[in-house]
């Protein structure tokens, strides 16, 4: 019988932007039917666009403000510019993807935040999701009023 072996994981070298020089990290978060594709780059400039947008723009709500905030609030640092291009679903479940796509990205950073990241819950990919429409229903489980004439 075959023994398990235990896989290591090693932080990956950023990549190059194709348009400058500049390096970052990359990583894509999900929430529903939402996808975020987040890049962090390693300067100093302290901003996130969230489709060429300033987030506090793009998420008019405090509560959606600080959800796309926390994972960097969590580690404590804020020095990194992230670019994000989020698609689909609503806007408080694109809220919720960017904030998984920033975990997983300052991961790929710097693998020591992981631990301070899992325990927040920012790692784990929230699973639930709309169930599909079935035939002779109304939505997936309501079914139309029953008369007895």
């Amino acid at each position: 019988m075959p023994k398990a072996t235990k896989t290591i994981k090693k932080t990956l070298p950023p990549k190059e932007s194709p348009k400058s020089t500049e390096k970052y990290f990359e990583a894509i978060g999900r929430r529903k039917t939402s996808s975020a594709r987040v890049r962090i780059f390693l300067n100093d400039s302290k901003e996130i666009l969230v489709n060429d947008k300033p987030y506090d723009v793009y998420f008019p709500t405090l509560d959606m403000q600080e959800k796309v905030v926390s994972p960097l609030n969590s580690i404590g640092t804020d020095k990194f510019k992230i670019l994000v291009k989020v698609s689909g679903g609503g806007i408080h479940s694109q809220s919720e993807a960017v904030r998984h796509g920033i975990a997983r990205a300052l991961i790929l950073f710097n693998l020591d935040f992981r631990k301070r990241l899992k325990k927040a819950g920012f790692l784990t990919r929230d699973s639930r999701m709309r169930e599909r429409k079935k035939f002779g229903l109304k939505r997936a489980r309501r079914a139309p009023q029953w008369r007895k004439r």
